[in-house]
């Protein structure tokens, strides 16, 4: 009875090991899914601006914003990201990838050799872009400095140090299916949406995330805890501005400047770095879309300490 247990034990662990390799496996986009095609690098280059590629892959405290060597430390609950170094360097950077490696990296969240990237890495918005402008993005960023250097690696604790882990997590968050217009709505509010569920990736920062670091559907753009947990990051529904014209939105795209007088800090000054060098059509595309989003209820800010005497 015992040896038949084991056999049944040993038969199960295999079993399960075997789902859990299957279940988690990586995803890739074939190179004979890309038809031939001219890059558009105008639409490349909004690309590389709404997607934020200014922000994280841009190398700390240099002023050439275009010189992606990466490096920057994002914190998290599961600990700090490192931001990759995505300039043309063959050696250190994204130089000697192909195309269907970038589509795959930013659509699917798996490396050229075969790993989980992590989230920090936003695929669960980047899955939405139009594959199109996911080419037309790869082609401009070819056209950038190329920057040698390695980027240190993540700082995780265990379990989260097990990128095959991530394939269970992407079965719930990464479904690879790209931004789908509405019909009934206009150009510009389609627009405007794709702008910002797609490379925009606004919800990944406005939004509340639950104990997997998913974000919370019901709750999006409803604001919460910055995801380095050093601020708290604003409701965008109507909820959180209402006050707030498409004008408004679209000027502060532009200007970092908000309707009382005030300007955005802290990451929202480097995302106004970005929507500034959008054409102004975009930036009310983006506003309109913003200014539609009914009113959500978001988890409450802590309160504020007094200023210390």
């Amino acid at each position: 009875m015992l040896r038949r247990l084991i056999v049944v034990a040993v038969l199960a662990a295999i079993i399960g090991g075997a789902a859990f390799w299957l279940l988690t496996a990586p995803k890739f986009v074939a190179a004979e899914a890309l038809a031939p095609r001219n890059a558009d690098l105008t639409k490349g280059r909004t690309m590389f601006y709404v997607g934020g590629c200014t922000s994280c892959p841009a190398i700390p405290g240099q002023e050439d914003k275009t010189r992606l060597g990466g490096g920057l430390g994002l914190k998290s609950p599961f600990g700090t990201f490192y931001a990759p170094n995505i300039s043309p360097d063959r050696n250190d950077g994204i130089g000697a990838w192909s195309e269907a490696e970038f589509v795959t990296a930013l659509t699917r969240g798996t490396s050229p050799d075969g790993r989980h990237y992590y989230p920090a890495l936003p695929c669960t918005s980047y899955q939405r872009m139009r594959l199109d402008d996911v080419r037309d993005l790869f082609a401009f960023l070819k056209t950038l400095p190329a920057v040698s250097g390695k980027v240190r690696d993540h700082d995780l604790p265990f379990p989260f140090s097990v990128r095959r882990g991530l394939g269970l997590w992407k079965l719930l968050y990464v479904d690879g299916v790209p931004f789908k217009p509405d019909p009934a709505k206009s150009d510009k509010l389609n627009r405007g949406a794709y702008l910002v569920e797609g490379p925009g990736h606004c919800a990944e920062c406005h939004s509340p995330r639950n104990l997997t670091g998913g974000i919370i559907a019901g709750q999006r753009f409803a604001g919460g805890p910055h995801p380095e947990g050093d601020d708290w990051v604003p409701n965008i529904t109507q909820k959180g501005l209402g006050d707030w014209s498409e004008n408004d939105i679209a000027y502060m795209l532009e200007t970092g400047q908000t309707p009382d007088g005030d300007s955005v800090g802290g990451s929202m000054g480097a995302v106004v770095r970005n929507t500034g060098q959008l054409g102004p059509d975009d930036r009310a595309a983006v506003a309109a879309y913003i200014k539609s989003l009914p009113p959500v209820e978001g988890p409450k800010p802590p309160p504020k300490e007094p200023p210390k005497q």
